[in-house]
């Protein structure tokens, strides 16, 4: 054979060997874009490493069975796609970061609708099929997906309840200063059953935990900066900033902060047997509300519905006076 056409040949090689990386990610890329969600937007910032969901919830931003139907698919997707990469290929992201697109809202939790329905007519069996589907992605969230990412909780607005546990579930918080985070359950004679105690005991004191469960109080950012439960505290409006500019500056040592949470998990885990127990103690428990509970309920329910009433109301146009 010509010297030549083994040059060529071995170049040709050479050149596939190192594109064969950077087409699986974009492959990689391309499939979790492909999958379609109506109550989320997921989307690949190949640039800065960054997998970004917002959360977009079709009516009430709460978990409501179809966000965590989506929730749970595209989680289903990440694992798959980065089970499926080539050993040589390069992630389509690092970290991977939930956010909202509700302005004001991260979300509100619990759906209370349906739990004063099916605590009315004492449906014991749905009540933890609803836990039980929460915490499976909240535990998902909590390994990660089983996928060598940094997780990262963006909260903008409120965070109330069931949405506060979900943010509490990422490796990070971050959190724009005066966003409310908080868990209301005690107003209704509750506590919150979906991962509250399993994680604010890891970030705090028993006692410490067990104050702000039971105390309802709504916090801000900055409060919760301060006990240690919110990591990095973000200007108002700059929390999409805050995450790429902590992204930039620790993407070089990201395998250091990857093992850093593997070990974090590892020597103080929370395993879905603990989560799954913890429900059926609060399926339990709710059906012990009485009629007055159910009524703090509703009042909670009906408030919501009002604050998201006025988002969707359309803005009056101006007019010039005569």
């Amino acid at each position: 054979m010509p010297v030549i056409d083994t040059i060529h040949d071995a170049a040709i090689r050479a050149h596939a060997t190192t594109d064969t990386p950077h087409l699986a990610t974009e492959k990689a890329i391309r499939a979790l874009r492909a999958t379609g969600y109506d109550n989320l937007r997921l989307d690949v910032d190949a640039a800065n490493a960054i997998g970004w969901c917002f959360m977009k919830p079709v009516g009430k931003p709460s978990y409501t069975h179809e966000l965590m139907d989506d929730i749970s698919r595209m989680q289903s997707a990440i694992t798959r796609t980065f089970a499926e990469l080539p050993r040589s290929a390069a992630a389509p992201f690092s970290w991977f970061v939930m956010a909202s697109d509700v302005p004001g809202i991260y979300n509100l939790g619990g759906d209370l609708g349906h739990f004063a329905e099916r605590i009315r007519t004492r449906d014991l069996n749905a009540m933890r099929h609803y836990g039980h589907v929460a915490v499976k992605a909240i535990h998902r969230n909590a390994v990660a997906f089983d996928t060598p990412v940094v997780t990262i909780a963006l909260v903008q607005g409120d965070a109330l309840g069931g949405g506060f546990e979900h943010a509490l579930s990422f490796d990070l918080i971050v959190a724009e200063r005066s966003a409310k985070l908080g868990l209301p359950e005690i107003l209704f004679n509750m506590f919150p059953g979906m991962g509250a105690y399993s994680f604010l005991s890891r970030r705090m004191d028993r006692d410490k935990a067990e104050a702000l469960i039971l105390s309802g109080r709504i916090h801000t950012a900055e409060e919760l900066h301060a006990m240690g439960v919110v990591d990095i505290l973000a200007e108002d409006g700059q929390g999409r900033q805050a995450v790429i500019d902590y992204v930039a500056r620790h993407n070089r040592k990201h395998n250091a902060h990857h093992a850093m949470y593997r070990a974090r998990r590892r020597v103080n885990p929370i395993t879905l047997e603990e989560l799954i127990d913890v429900v059926d103690i609060w399926a339990e428990a709710a059906l012990n509300l009485t009629e007055a509970d159910l009524r703090k309920m509703d009042r909670l329910c009906t408030a919501q519905n009002r604050r998201l009433a006025a988002l969707a109301a359309p803005m009056p146009l101006l007019t010039a006076a005569e």
